[in-house]
């Protein structure tokens, strides 16, 4: 059983004016970082929360691109399903904690990071989420523009950068990207219970719009024309096995993010039962039909449009109604919204809150993370592979060693036992502080295992560097995982000063 000390006064559900338990240091605590006194979620709201994450412009174009690698529809499948089963398990570990204590992730990393420390994770977490909801915003941005053109065409000419733009984007693209930005702000602003409303509204309109385009283009080209393989099939036998183990690290590499925070939304559950449940259709469930459903809507852009489209935008421009390819557009600008939000707007909140409690709130750490990802310039960051690959992996490489310090801690080193009101304490009594609040353990794991995530990224012109590097989630877990577990339990850096003095 799950030990679990909870605080004698905790802070209500809802993100607005909670109460603050009076013994918590307020340099650890503010009213969204407290723990929840009220945990309403269940299985529909986490359900719809992956709906969300996977309903998107990104998660259609990684879905059909798996069914493009040059291996057996069945193959592919099959990794699919290994792959997410391996997320649904690593997202149900990382749950229990925050669902029991009712704390974000930032501050559960206190338990292994010390109550200091936890800002190295949190910060790492942060600075992903912005660039992602910069270049989330820009691509959801791009649908926005093709229905504004097509309802108006006199604004095509503003589309156009080298005429009408400045700092690499278009007048029409700056006019999407900033109505997109104050939508989702607004959103964002009316806190945790709107949006909980919004993402459950968000995942199944997409399907309605995937049901009604799948429909259409199966009305066009026959039943006929289906196909689980698009293009040749290159890998046979034994020579295909390297292929579907990519594409199963691929899987977990595209949820790493929204998985390790996962906490920020699993401490809103009434229970963990409710958690799995939500998790197995959200992830499993949810995730093999939304992909089936792209590769058949992909196979048959083929024999309709005489091309392999796999940009669901792209699909809905070509349809001959303007009704159908705003409402399409709209509809995938909505969900590219909602994935942005959920992945990439709550967590900086709950991460640079947490820097400073007392100064940054949750909503203006949200805010902090909305101004940086137009600071940002996404637009120029997307259209330099070169740039984005060596920002935003050598960032995610640290994801995987993040995630492992944070499982075994909770699960191997202190077996589930989780002391709630010493998270909130900056006593040198106190069972999370360390020597000037930082835990030398996990930081020792987290750049042992950094490290050797990002040789590989760094290094993919050497000769076996390209395969190990999509690996990288994999590697530096792997290996953060144990180096903090030995040093934890086998040496007397992890002692708080307590007992040290």
């Amino acid at each position: 059983m799950t030990d679990i000390v909870t605080p004698a006064v905790a802070s209500p559900a809802t993100i607005p004016d909670q109460a603050v338990a009076p013994a918590y240091d307020p340099r650890l605590t503010n009213a969204d970082l407290a723990p929840l006194r009220e945990q309403r979620w269940g299985s529909y709201h986490i359900f719809a929360f992956w709906m969300s994450d996977v309903h998107s412009v990104g998660g259609y174009v990684t879905a059909g691109s798996l069914f493009a690698l040059g291996l057996a529809g069945w193959q592919v499948l099959a990794a699919l399903l290994i792959g997410i089963t391996i997320v649904y398990f690593l997202c149900n570990l990382v749950a229990a904690p925050s669902q029991k204590t009712g704390v974000p992730y930032p501050v559960m990393c206190r338990s292994s990071f010390g109550v200091i420390g936890a800002n190295i994770p949190a910060v790492i977490r942060g600075l992903i989420a912005v660039a992602w909801y910069g270049i989330q915003t820009y691509l959801a941005s791009a649908a926005l523009i093709v229905v504004a053109i097509k309802l108006f065409p006199d604004l095509a000419p503003y589309a156009v950068a080298d005429d009408y733009g400045f700092l690499g984007l278009s007048l029409l693209g700056w006019c999407a990207y900033l109505v997109l930005w104050v939508i989702q702000a607004a959103v964002f602003w009316q806190g945790m219970e709107s949006i909980r409303k919004f993402i459950d509204f968000c995942g199944p309109a997409v399907y309605v719009v995937m049901f009604l385009l799948c429909g259409y283009l199966i009305h066009k080209a026959g039943w006929g024309s289906i196909n689980l393989q698009l293009g040749e099939v290159k890998y046979h036998g034994w020579s295909a096995v390297p292929v579907i183990l990519g594409a199963i690290a691929l899987v977990v590499s595209y949820f790493c993010g929204p998985m390790l925070n996962f906490g920020d939304f699993s401490r809103y559950a009434k229970s963990m039962p409710a958690v799995k449940r939500g998790n197995l259709l959200g992830l499993p469930v949810n995730f093999l039909a939304f992909s089936l459903l792209v590769v058949i809507t992909a196979s048959l852009t083929i024999p309709v449009y005489g091309e392999l489209i796999t940009d669901p935008v792209e699909t809905v421009s070509r349809i001959d109604s303007t009704f159908a390819i705003v409402l399409g557009a709209l509809t995938f600008t909505i969900a590219t919204v909602g994935i942005n939000i959920v992945a990439n707007f709550i967590s900086p909140a709950f991460d640079f809150s947490h820097v400073s409690p007392q100064r940054i709130s949750w909503r203006m750490g949200g805010m902090i993370a909305a101004v940086g990802s137009v600071l940002i310039t996404p637009w120029n960051l997307y259209n330099n592979p070169e740039v984005i690959h060596y920002t935003l992996e050598v960032l995610g490489a640290f994801i995987g060693p993040l995630f492992g310090v944070l499982i075994v801690d909770y699960y191997l080193v202190r077996k589930r036992t989780i002391v709630v009101d010493e998270l909130f304490t900056m006593a040198e009594t106190g069972k999370y502080w360390y020597s000037r609040g930082f835990n030398p353990v996990a930081v020792i794991a987290t750049v042992v295992g950094a490290v050797a995530a990002v040789f590989p990224v760094l290094a993919k012109d050497v000769y076996g560097m390209h395969t190990a590097a999509q690996y990288s989630w994999f590697i530096g877990c792997g290996l953060a995982l144990p180096v903090y577990y030995l040093l934890a339990t086998r040496t007397a850096l992890m002692r708080p000063v307590s007992e040290t003095v």
